[in-house]
């Protein structure tokens, strides 16, 4: 793979091989937060409320413990509530993007290759929901689905929600997408023969279809990753996202938010540098593999 076509034109760009390297090291360093990460942020019983704004490289004042990153108001390390919130926000772009990308294909495959009624609906419920912002439809799904979860179990199956809320939002550009190539594809010689060997039309879209559409998909899906991460830190941001019993890099941004101007900017900058860099990073390699993809630029 490095000696081929895809692999000369990643060494060409050093914008997507910084990228690359950025996004690997930050997921790296969530993978690895039990380990790399000098306390556990999330057990009460290491924290020490006298270690509370600590700032950055410097030692504290009445404990002498020295972070790199700085404390927060809870005298939690700066550096490993970064890691341990990295995982979630992570967590949640990932899954929420698979959700999406499974519904948004599999509807997108029905409609163009099926037609008919059913196109109709599924294209006009796509044309309903892209009238909203995503973000509206992720904090009604969101509102709705926390409304109809007990109340005991509402903090377990936050992350969840949040996942299923930026899922379901997110699966519309997927589906129009993978409809647009499918019509495309479905009529050329390779379809027809299979349809002419006695395949269904389940094996057709499975084995033959979805192959050939995988391209445009693979590049939605990375700049997805991003804008849905961005998602997670703005609901997590707005109190209606991760809980703080587990905070997400949105989370931490809000907290940060309360001290930034009583002279503790290290709560909030840090946190949000971490988000922009895995966002961009993120966001430039999806451009980058959006044309090394496209043939027509080849």
């Amino acid at each position: 793979m490095w000696d081929s076509d895809f692999g000369y034109a990643f060494r060409r760009a050093p914008v997507a091989m910084i990228s690359f390297a950025v996004v690997i090291l930050l997921v790296l360093a969530a993978l690895l937060a039990p380990w790399i990460a000098p306390h556990d942020p999330f057990n009460p019983a290491t924290l020490n409320l006298m270690n509370g704004f600590t700032p950055p490289m410097q030692a504290n004042a009445f404990t002498g413990d020295f972070f790199l990153l700085g404390t927060d108001d809870q005298g939690r390390d700066v550096f490993s509530t970064i890691l341990y919130g990295m995982r979630i926000s992570l967590f949640v772009g990932f899954a929420a993007v698979f959700l999406g990308l499974v519904i948004g294909v599999t509807l997108g495959l029905l409609a163009g290759y099926v037609g008919g009624w059913a196109e109709t609906i599924i294209m006009r419920v796509a044309d309903v929901q892209l009238t909203f912002p995503a973000i509206l439809v992720a904090m009604l799904i969101f509102g709705i689905a926390k409304g109809v979860t007990p109340p005991e179990y509402r903090d377990q199956m936050a992350i969840w929600v949040l996942i299923l809320a930026i899922g379901l939002s997110d699966w519309v550009q997927f589906a129009r997408v993978v409809r647009g190539a499918t019509l495309v594809e479905k009529n050329r010689e390779y379809v027809q023969a299979a349809r002419l060997i006695g395949r269904t039309p389940f094996a057709i879209m499975l084995r033959h279809i979805l192959p050939n559409v995988l391209n445009p998909v693979l590049v939605i899906a990375t700049i997805s990753l991003a804008l849905a991460i961005i998602a997670e830190a703005t609901l997590s941001f707005l109190g209606v996202g991760a809980p703080p019993t587990k905070p997400s890099l949105g989370t931490l941004i809000r907290i940060g938010q309360e001290f930034m101007f009583s002279g503790e900017w290290w709560i909030l900058f840090f946190p949000a540098l971490t988000l922009l860099a895995l966002a961009l990073s993120i966001n430039l390699l999806g451009d980058w593999l959006r044309d090394a993809l496209n043939p027509k630029l080849r």
